[in-house]
């Protein structure tokens, strides 16, 4: 359906990559991987035709729709959630009203026998055809169901836009997109602002009704249930597997050990071969063959084994000061705005040493009960911190509040007090700031870089109490591997907001659920809570 070839991208002296060539086929589902920086955002953008390459062509059918959700959008204010999501189906609107006015032109028109008004009825065909073969007679319909599908609820649908903040301006674009049915949808992180039921539901979405789909995503279980091809983007070139990112990985490990094989075969056949050429090379006899070895390495393509990542963290949070035997106990709490209620009666205790998780949708206030616990905010109930509570605290915005300025090192260097001093740049290295990535100023980092430095400033204080609003967003799947390895060593105690499955699983041990403005309490892990819901879900739908 589209071709890619001999893609080469260069910028700033640099190759990002060379001759890259490959096909999207009708209903692949790609899921497209490399370590950050790798150009994976930069490969999206030019198939979506918002950048161009520096060689190469990408071809497509003149009717193909290519759809692109970017990681960060600038979205327009002045319609309601309902009419800006609607808009999806403008370009048919436009269809409608260019028929309607050429049948206008051809009510007034006498020149039956003329070339031109047999164009016009050419053309008023043409565009009906197509008009009436794109279903949108239920398209209110539609809209509804990706906005219900996406969180909102129907009070939402009247709202100005302007009144949602950036991740859920995120769904309304991606609702557009959906609706507009396209050929192809490239999705550039697109889980980053969805609860877990939101993303099941885009899941479902891609699975049975997309046609194709790129997608980047950090996302490992959305990836895994979602993809059926995985293009690894690395060193400049790409390698294309017909398989899921768990088979994937298996594959990749299997090609570096062949890789690596070949590579010390080669490195030893050059080395017998020096070591020849030096021993004969002022022996007459033997000079024909001498000449020849040395043509033949001059020739020699060197073999290359991929880089592996080997830029892990090694990561470590420092020994959690004792804390009392409840760190928070809650009785009866409960937050509104004026009017709106987000929950009430919400009684928990987290026992020191509990590893717990805060899920729900969006909007049900599981960053609203965050802010009590950090007293940022008043509310009803009492709500009691236990003796020595140290809280370390890592909030959504985290990274935006970096002073842009500052460069890595800088950062670091004003928060960091005691003997940590003398290993600020081990500890930037172990976070993949090592060499000349800490001179690097805040303001040219991605969302990912500035994520990862957020947390090193979190991780130079000794708390016993970590509080974490979705910390994976932006995080690759290596780092964050790392880090919630490092939250299970954790001595203190963890509360963490997240909607990624994955990342929680075998990291809490307690699931609090935040809906219809309560607060319930799973003694559970993450899937065994998963398919309690699902249980109770069906036993609501037999209910009614």
């Amino acid at each position: 359906m589209i071709s890619v070839d001999g893609l080469t991208v260069e910028f700033g002296g640099t190759t990002l990559f060379s001759d890259v060539s490959f096909v999207i086929n009708e209903k692949d589902r790609i899921a497209l991987m490399g370590k950050n920086g790798a150009g994976k955002s930069t490969l999206l953008k030019i198939l979506a035709g918002v950048r161009a390459a520096s060689k190469g062509k990408i071809s497509a059918p003149k009717e193909c729709v290519i759809a692109y959700l970017p990681q960060h959008l600038m979205t327009e204010d002045g319609r309601t959630v309902f009419e800006e999501t609607a808009q999806a189906f403008a370009h048919l609107h436009r269809m409608e009203a260019e028929i309607e006015l050429l049948n206008k032109e051809l009510e007034t028109r006498t020149d039956y026998e003329s070339d031109s008004y047999m164009e016009l009825i050419e053309k008023v065909s043409a565009l009906s055809e197509k008009f009436y073969t794109i279903d949108a007679t239920n398209y209110e319909e539609d809209v509804e169901k990706a906005l219900l599908g996406l969180g909102f609820s129907r009070e939402d649908f009247n709202k100005p836009t302007s009144d949602f903040s950036g991740g859920w301006r995120m769904r309304i674009e991606l609702a557009k997109l959906l609706l507009q049915k396209p050929d192809v949808l490239l999705l550039d992180e697109p889980t980053n602002h969805l609860d877990i039921e939101s993303i099941q539901w885009l899941e479902d979405f891609l699975i049975n009704s997309a046609k194709a789909v790129i997608v980047i995503s950090h996302d490992r279980k959305f990836v895994d249930n979602i993809t059926t091809r995985t293009i690894e983007v690395t060193m400049g070139r790409i390698y294309d597997y017909k398989v899921n990112y768990s088979k994937y990985l298996e594959l990749r490990q299997d090609r570096r050990i062949q890789q690596q094989k070949a590579f010390e075969e080669q490195q030893k056949f050059i080395a017998e071969t020096k070591e020849f050429i030096e021993r004969f090379k002022g022996t007459y006899s033997k000079t024909l063959q001498v000449q020849s070895r040395v043509k033949m390495l001059e020739k020699l393509e060197i073999l290359e084994v991929d880089e592996e990542d080997t830029s892990a963290l090694r990561l470590k949070f420092p020994p959690s000061p004792r804390s009392g035997n409840y760190p928070v106990i809650m009785d009866a709490v409960g937050k509104s705005y004026g009017d709106q209620l987000v929950f009430r009666n919400a009684s928990l205790t987290i026992e020191r040493g509990d590893k717990v998780a805060f899920v729900g949708k969006n909007g049900e206030g599981k960053s609203t009960l965050v802010k009590c616990i950090m007293k940022e905010i008043d509310h009803d109930g009492t709500l009691t911190l236990g003796h020595n509570i140290q809280i370390g605290y890592f909030a959504q915005n985290q990274a935006s509040l970096l002073d842009e300025n500052l460069t890595v090192f800088q950062t670091i260097d004003d928060v960091a007090k005691g003997d940590i001093r003398n290993k600020i740049r081990d500890l930037l290295g172990a976070f993949m700031f090592g060499g000349e990535e800490s001179t690097k100023k805040v303001k040219v980092l991605s969302g990912g870089e500035r994520t990862r430095l957020a947390m090193i400033k979190l991780l130079l204080e000794p708390v016993n109490l970590l509080i974490l609003d979705e910390p994976t967003n932006h995080l690759d799947l290596k780092t964050k591997d790392i880090l919630k390895q490092a939250l299970v060593d954790f001595d203190g105690t963890l509360i963490v907001v997240s909607h990624d499955r994955d990342f929680l699983d075998g990291l809490v041990t307690k699931v609090y659920e935040f809906g219809n403005k309560k607060v319930t309490e799973h003694l559970s892990g993450i899937y065994e809570f998963l398919e309690k819901k699902k249980m109770d879900s069906l036993r609501e739908l037999e209910k009614k």
